[in-house]
């Protein structure tokens, strides 16, 4: 067995040893440049404008762009494919991927890969971003991605993932997209300190994808807000939800969400700040809700859910519900509407507090009634 095992680490030294470094400067080909990479090679390409459209990584590879050169696609169709494992893209500027209504057209795609790095790449004027699909262990970070010109109806994702498994994404820019970040199907991902603005609808939008978690993320002057639905296990920490106002917008949507934990966030101006329907054994702690319209709204089929140290300020309305809570807790919470009174001194209310007004279930039952 040990004969084997050194024999595997020499193989791979092997690999690695022939490795080469291929220098493309412009006016160069991509395409001919990628023909003659072996496994584990390194491309480094230059400064300049190289025409890429449909170029596709076959092999495990290191491209290292030096002064952001950009692959361009030229409008055509995809810009650049990977489909091998063990891939790192670094300093990339890719743009102008192909608008179409019957594919996904993106600028970067990795497709049924594993151990894939994306990093310090710009993208511009892309359909969808990066797209991720049927990938693992997959690392982004430190990207920015533009939505196209194309116009509202047809903007694309900025980055993308379907059917994936234990992606981060860390330091990355989204703005102008149809969602910043898309995730369906994707367990045990990661995002952490991304900024997703003026995305026409979602900062984020994820559906059936448990085992997530979200940490010190910022989400404002979305369209509609964030989206997080059909989903378990999804952890959301110290992220800012800010600066959603629309009709229909809200900082966070939680629809029919089983044991998640929402700590430390900060709901701050927007129409509302968490709407939740049919949310179970959800746990919201220490969060603070200023200056919503309404700072949650809790439907009545949600159930065995937990409110404890948060801190509701300056809302028009703390709290509203179309029926009756009883099944979930609220202990230990901050109101500023709060008139009791405290004899003892213990810097908790004697009297118990109802965040919930006869005027909010008003309006929740009767909307016009929001004009008195």
């Amino acid at each position: 067995m040990k004969k084997l095992f050194l024999l595997f680490w020499v193989a791979c030294a092997a690999l690695f040893l022939d490795a080469r470094t291929i220098v493309l400067s412009s006016p160069g080909s991509l395409h001919d440049a990628l023909a003659k990479v072996a496994a584990y090679d390194t491309l480094l390409i230059h400064a300049g404008v190289y025409t890429c459209v449909n170029e596709t990584i076959r092999v495990p590879l290191t491209i290292i762009g030096k002064d952001n050169p950009v692959l361009d696609g030229q409008l055509t169709d995809e810009v650049l494919i990977v489909t091998a494992n063990h891939v790192t893209l670094r300093g990339l500027q890719v743009r102008n991927s192909k608008c179409g209504s019957m594919k996904d057209h993106a600028g970067i795609r990795v497709f049924k890969a594993q151990h894939v790095t994306i990093e310090h790449c710009i993208l511009q004027n892309t359909f969808f971003g990066i797209y991720l699909s049927d990938s693992k262990n997959i690392v982004v970070r430190h990207c920015s991605s533009k939505g196209a010109n194309y116009g509202k109806s047809d903007t694309g994702n900025g980055i993308h993932l379907w059917k994936c498994d234990s992606v981060r994404i860390e330091h990355c820019h989204l703005d102008g997209h149809r969602d910043g970040i898309y995730l369906e199907f994707a367990k045990n991902c990661h995002m952490q300190r991304n900024y997703c603005e003026k995305n026409y609808r979602y900062g984020l939008h994820f559906m059936f994808s448990d085992n997530d978690t979200y940490v010190q993320n910022t989400f404002t002057n979305n369209g509609t807000g964030v989206a997080v639905m059909y989903s378990k296990g999804v952890h959301m920490f110290h992220n800012n939800f800010i600066n959603n106002w629309g009709d229909a917008a809200y900082g966070l949507l939680l629809k029919d969400m089983d044991h998640g934990i929402i700590r430390g966030n900060v709901f701050k101006n927007n129409t509302v700040g968490i709407t939740m329907e049919g949310g179970n054994n959800m746990h919201f702690e220490e969060n603070n809700f200023l200056n919503n319209g309404y700072a949650m709204k809790v439907m009545a089929n949600c159930r065995l859910d937990t409110f404890v140290r948060n801190n509701f300020s300056g809302n028009t309305f703390d709290a509203s519900t179309n029926g009756e809570l009883k099944e979930n807790l609220f202990s230990n919470n901050y109101w500023d509407k709060y008139t009791g009174y405290d004899l003892n001194r213990d810097k908790v209310g004697d009297v118990p507090y109802h965040p919930v007004s006869l005027y909010a279930v008003l309006v929740e039952q009767m909307p016009y009634a929001v004009m008195l």
